[in-house]
């Protein structure tokens, strides 16, 4: 029903879908990522884009990457993208041999609650990067 495939974004089409699916999943809650940065994914229901997600690497964690976006359309919850989509930058972090992935959530239950399903644990990190309330996580890659 899904399918999962990594995108090449400096692709002016497909940066342009990770735009308009970033909109449509965060509004104006975050900023538009750098597109040509690390490595992005989307997922598809037949011909149409409905979910996206981004790994680059951390400036935060040795030798680990960061999940920069995830983002589903909210008629498509339900289905287990969130999740696959982190499965498949799961691999690719195992791929170029990083240690663990890290992430954040901030005021967004449905997504902390993917990262605990997924098996990531919360963390302090030493010098927090987001804001007092956000909930920080990572996953052993190894």
């Amino acid at each position: 029903m899904y399918r999962i495939r990594m995108v090449d974004a400096s692709d002016d089409e497909i940066a342009d879908t990770l735009a308009d699916l970033h909109r449509l999943t965060f509004c104006d809650a975050a900023a538009m990522p750098p597109f040509e940065k690390g490595t992005w994914w989307l997922a598809y229901r037949g011909d149409d884009a409905v979910a996206f997600a981004g790994v680059v690497p951390s400036t935060h964690s040795r030798n680990c990457g960061y999940f920069s976006r995830v983002g589903v359309l909210q008629r498509h919850w339900g289905h287990g993208l969130q999740l696959r989509l982190m499965r498949a930058a799961e691999a690719q972090g195992r791929r170029v041999g990083w240690t663990g992935i890290v992430s954040d959530t901030t005021d967004n239950l449905a997504s902390a609650n993917n990262f605990i399903k997924a098996g990531y644990q919360l963390f302090k990190p030493e010098v927090p990067w987001a804001w007092s309330h956000t909930l920080y996580w990572r996953r052993s890659l190894r």
